[in-house]
């Protein structure tokens, strides 16, 4: 029996339990971060004024061109200090104010396909890692640096 209350179905793994948790998340972490990549790509190679007069005026987030500097700095941060867990709450609080309107903006389109059900699943990513923070392998716990 562990010490949580809970019998592993599988009793020779218990002691591996604990360290596949802290690993599980490592990875969970550097795969949200570095799946912005594609997500900010397109806006970097359009440009931001592209992105703020095809993107954001099209969708009413004005104003166009500012939202679309802040969104693709928002991402290129995201893509560095999530997935090196640095700063990892102050950047995923920002990350899941932009999935917030992301999920709002979408859901003018339904759930599925184009919709907010997508961007829904991310914005409760970076919720779970704002509450978790960088991790024990991460840049914030290294410095000593956890918000």
């Amino acid at each position: 029996m562990s010490t949580t209350g809970v019998r592993p179905a599988i009793p020779a793994l218990a002691r591996i339990y604990p360290q596949a948790a802290e690993w599980g998340y490592l990875l969970l972490r550097v795969v949200a971060g570095l799946m912005l990549i594609p997500h900010v790509w397109f806006k970097l190679m359009a440009g931001p004024a592209a992105v703020a007069a095809n993107v954001m005026a099209r969708r009413g987030l004005e104003p166009a061109l500012l939202n679309a500097w802040l969104i693709i700095i928002a991402e290129c941060l995201g893509i560095v200090c999530i997935t090196l867990g640095l700063f990892t709450r102050i950047v995923a609080l920002i990350l899941i104010i932009e999935f917030l309107v992301i999920v709002k903006v979408h859901s003018a389109a339904g759930w599925g396909g184009a919709g907010a059900e997508f961007p829904f699943l991310w914005l409760i990513v970076y919720v779970y890692i704002f509450l978790r923070g960088g991790g024990p392998y991460s840049l914030d716990r290294k410095l000593g640096w956890e918000v």
